[in-house]
């Protein structure tokens, strides 16, 4: 059957198993990390690289004249601008609704008309 050496073998195996498991679970581990760090290092690297293009921009006349156009709709003096109103804009009649009321005036409503007896109180 089992002799002592085979006995002894398979412990001596078995312990040089044991042995290398977790060192080879936390280099599997740190090879995991070192992969998501490099990701995570070319994202950042190309999104600095975007902001260095858009630094560029921002530094250029042109392209701060053309946004002052377009978001702020500035002119030069003696330009004349437009405004285009769509008809789907006319049907509201230039009626705007107001500020509806704070959330915790509603709440507090409804926690005054669930205290009151009379409400759910059938005649």
């Amino acid at each position: 059957m089992l002799t002592s050496r085979a006995a002894i073998l398979a412990l001596v195996v078995c312990v040089i198993a044991l042995s290398l498991a977790y060192p080879l679970r936390e280099y599997v581990a740190q090879r995991a990390q070192i992969a998501q760090l490099q990701e995570e290092r070319s994202r950042m690297e190309e999104s600095v690289r975007d902001l260095r293009e858009r630094e560029q921009a921002l530094g250029s006349d042109e392209y701060v004249e053309r946004e002052a156009r377009l978001r702020l709709h500035y002119r030069y003096p003696g330009e004349i601008a437009y405004i285009v109103i769509r008809p789907e804009d006319e049907a509201d009649d230039g009626v705007e609704a107001g500020p509806g009321e704070p959330w915790f005036t509603a709440l507090w409503r409804s926690v005054r008309a669930a205290d009151d007896p009379s409400v759910g109180a059938a005649p």
